[in-house]
Order: structure tokens, then sequence, then C-alpha cells
């Protein structure tokens, strides 16, 4: 009866399982405990998605967790219930686990949403566990001197992935027996095939803002730190390493997440050709770049290893293009080491920690130098963010201004009915790029800016608050692009901030990228 209903298309997973997606009771009620992790769980399989445009035909989920402030997410201080994976990418066929704690020993439940349009739902719904034990496990005190918190809970679910599973970002919903929740992502790779766009996700980037637990005693991040008292601190007390061992903080979405759903949603509504991968398979090679015609880093992408920048200059370099539709990436130079007492994914360690000591002396450099902002490490040369992407972060913008047109013929505008100096309302915030004359830029290019923006920057800063976006031509063809704001992919979905000329823009650059090689 499986086997037919899986080939009627029928999700049999559904039927073995009897999962419902409507998990969170009306009212607090235990779970019949029915399963162990003595072996990991191997769904039944139903028939894979051709593409990106039928996987989102299938029915929607909003089960998944998009809001942090929603009703009964799970916090750091009551800890109700909190985990994360052990791994930030999986393959098919692998086995992925998750480390769970709750606030006292209870049942649950882990529900595995994939993220992307399906009918404005945001996700789809893969499968539920069956019903788990959860323990309390202890908050680890931070390394005395790295600062860095890592858990060594034991695996409370163990998932080998589907082989029919598409690639795409992931999320695992935490449910207890009291309706609390919380989330951890993680990516589904497709490294064997050649999509049209390979999407990064950020999640050196997501765990150097991750500041679990935020208990007013023990949580530290790359940025800051709890001080004795229970306040917050800055650089006297923030983490000098990180741990990817460890939850995000609050309900399990990292910071700046947003900024990656809100392309995925555009870009499978679009029907894109995409696979997807973390950050930090760049970095071990576990996904070869060069394969794919462009390389779209959707969200803030601000700490990079030595590796992962070599991956991204050998990707021009074989001609493929690479886009950045935020602003601040490549900034921070990071050193990732693994964890060689865990069980890994995958035959070669995977990195769990991550180190960038800033202005303090770092104590271990790596083959490219101390962990510092790239343009530190080796002044004048063009590692340098600017060396690579043509413009580089800028300052901090005091509140959203509008992005200001330039070159209003080229290819990027084309259909959108802008012309040079039209304002595009709101769409510079957070943090923004620009072209610095005295910094290194690519060799051998040609640069071409296409917006020029005034804005208030509340530091005092010597060079003048000027956002660029900019698309940087090199001699093989690839191409670069770069938003330079934070609100570029905001505006391909999030209600507050649509602009149709963005979205506009966004469709010619992938075209161009997709249609035209090299």
């Amino acid at each position: 009866m499986l086997k037919l209903l899986g080939l009627l298309g029928v999700s049999t997973t559904a039927v073995a399982f009897g999962y419902r997606e409507d998990l969170t009771p009306g009212a607090p009620k235990p779970f019949a405990q029915d399963s162990s992790n003595d072996r990991p769980f191997e769904p039944q399989v139903s028939l894979p998605s051709r593409s990106v445009r039928e996987e989102n035909g299938h029915a929607g989920s909003d089960r998944w967790l998009s809001d942090p402030r929603a009703p009964l997410t799970s916090g750091d201080r009551a800890r109700q219930i909190q985990g994360y994976a052990s791994a930030t990418s999986i393959g098919q066929g692998d086995v992925i686990d998750f480390h769970v704690s709750a606030r006292s020993s209870r049942t649950f439940r882990i529900s595995i949403f994939r993220l992307g349009h399906y009918g404005g739902k945001g996700a789809r719904l893969r499968l539920t566990s069956p019903v788990l034990q959860a323990k309390h496990h202890r908050t680890p005190e931070a390394d005395p001197d790295t600062g860095s918190i890592a858990c060594e809970w034991p695996a409370s679910w163990s998932l080998r992935i589907p082989f029919g599973w598409m690639s795409g970002l992931y999320q695992a919903v935490f449910t207890a027996d009291d309706g609390f929740r919380a989330a951890t992502p993680f990516v589904v790779r497709e490294a064997e095939r050649a999509s049209d766009l390979l999407v990064v996700l950020p999640f050196t980037t997501y765990q150097a803002y991750n500041m679990w637990p935020k208990d007013r005693r023990n949580g530290k991040s790359l940025y800051r730190g709890y001080r004795p008292d229970g306040t917050i601190g800055g650089a006297d007390s923030r983490a000098y390493e990180v741990s990817f061992d460890r939850p995000y903080a609050g309900a399990g979405i990292p910071d700046w997440f947003h900024l990656d759903t809100s392309f995925i949603d555009w870009a499978e509504r679009s029907g894109l050709d995409v696979t997807y991968a973390s950050s930090l398979d760049l970095h071990d090679g576990t996904v070869d770049t060069t394969q794919y015609r462009a390389v779209f880093f959707p969200g803030h992408d601000e700490y990079w290893s030595a590796d992962m920048l070599d991956s991204a200059r050998k990707s021009v370099a074989a001609g493929t293009h690479l886009a950045f539709l935020t602003s601040n990436n490549v900034y921070f130079h990071v050193r990732l080491k693994p964890s060689p007492s865990r069980r890994t994914a995958g035959a070669r360690p995977t990195a769990r920690t991550m180190a960038c000591y800033k202005s303090k002396t770092d104590p271990a450099p790596d083959r490219a130098g101390r962990t510092s902002r790239w343009r530190e490490v080796e002044p004048g040369q063009r590692r340098a963010e600017q060396g690579l992407l043509g413009i580089q972060f800028n300052g901090i913008v005091a509140k959203p201004v509008p992005l200001v047109v330039k070159e209003s013929g080229h290819w990027l505008w084309a259909g959108t009915g802008v012309r040079d100096g039209d304002e595009l309302p709101g769409m510079v915030g957070v943090e923004a790029d620009r072209l610095d004359p005295t910094a290194p830029t690519p060799v051998g290019s040609r640069l071409t800016l296409l917006a020029e923006s005034p804005y208030q920057d509340p530091r005092p800063v010597a060079a003048p608050a000027i956002q660029h976006t900019a698309v940087t031509e090199y001699r093989n063809g690839a191409l670069v692009f770069v938003a330079g704001t934070f609100h570029w992919p905001l505006a391909l979905t999030a209600p507050e901030h649509l602009n149709e000329k963005i979205q506009k823009a966004t469709g010619n650059l992938v075209a161009r990228m997709v249609r035209e090689q090299p």
C-alpha cells in the first residue's frame, strides 16, 4: 500500500507515521512516547520533485518558526526547549543529529520543514519524528580564555536524509508536549548537481551574532557578552571563539535570517533552478562553486575564512558569476576548526568552532594571517574585500534613505522605467558599501556604479556617507554584483519593503548571469 501511494506521488511518511501539521496543542497534553534513538530514523520516501517549480506546487505549511515573538516560543532564561544540529549542511543519504534540551524531562517531537514559497506559506512540512524523550542539560561555562560556549549534549534524534529530498534551506522545529517551540536551520545539499544558481547561506555570520544563551549571565557572541552585573557589555566581554555546538538564541532563529528567507521565497516562487550550500561548504570544499553559472549570497555574509575567499576567487577565475545582495560582506577573516571529539557528517572533519580575535592578539594565525578585518590582514593587498567585490563596507545607516539610481541605461535597470537620479524609497538601510578610492580594486576589470545614495552615519567618520550599488565585469566575462545595502533582498518579498523595480532588477541580474555564459 505504501509503495503504491509513493508511486502516485502521495507522501508515504504521512501514512507511515501519521504526522499532523497542527503539532502545537490547544491545551498541553503529553505525547505518548514511542521511539528511541538507537539508530538513524529512515523515513519512507515519496517521488522526488523534478524542479523547484514542481516542488513549490506541494501543499505549504505555516507551522514553521518564522517569528521569534510568536506565542509559545522558547526563551534563553526559561529554556523551555532548545536544540542544535550536528552540521550546518548535510548531503542526501547522510545522517544529521539533533541535540535537544528541555527545562525538565518531557516528551517532544521534531518537525522538518523545507523553506521556499509554497503558495505563500513559506515552507513545506516534510516529516515529523516519532515521539522523543527530552532531558534537561546544563548550560556550559564559557571557556576562560576564548569565551567559547560549547554544549556536549547527546543526540536526541538522528535522521538519514532521503535521496528524494530536494536541496534547500531546512528548519527543524522542536515542539514540547506543553506546546513550547524552538528551531534550528540546516541545509540539504545536492553537491553533485550543477544547478544554474548556487545559493550560499551565511552560517558563519549566523554564529558570529549568536549570543546564546541570553540569560543575563552566560551568553557571548563575537560582538558582546554579559558583565558580572548582568548587563550587556561590548568588546571587553565578548567571545574570541564561538561554537556551532549550541542553540541559536531565543527561539532558534539566527540574526538576519529573514534576509535569506526573503530571497529564497522570491527565487523559488520564480521557479529558478537553484541548489543550496552552507558557507562552511565553501570552507571545506564540499561544494565546487566553479560548476555553477552563478553563486548567490543573499544575506549578510560578513565572516569568511581564507578557504572561503579562495573558493570565491577561484569561481570568478573560472567564469562563475557572484552576486551579493546585501552589504558589509567578506569583512572579517575567521579561522574554522573541527571538533574531533564529536561525530561529524561525511568523511572529513566538520568545522564546529570559529575564531575571530579582531583587535586582540591572535594566538594562532593561519596561512592568511591574524583573524581581523580582511583589509587589515594584508593592508594594500587584494584580499581586502574591494579587491574581489569592487566596493566595500563604508558605514552604518542611521535611518533608511532612498536608493538613488545611477546609470539607468544599464542592463540591470532595463524595464524598470527608472532614470538617473530617481529615488527608490527606504532601500538603503542598516549598513552600506561604497567604492573606496584608497583601496585596491579588481585587476583587469570594469566597475559600473549603479546607485549613489547619500545617507547619515551616526558615527564620526572621515569619508562621505555615500552608498553604492555596483557590478564588476572581469576580463573573462565573470560578473560580481554587490547591492551595497541590507534592504535589497527584503524588497523582493517582505511586505514592508516590497519594491517592483528592485524585483525587476534582480530578475535582470539572474537572467544575465544564467543566460550569458562568460
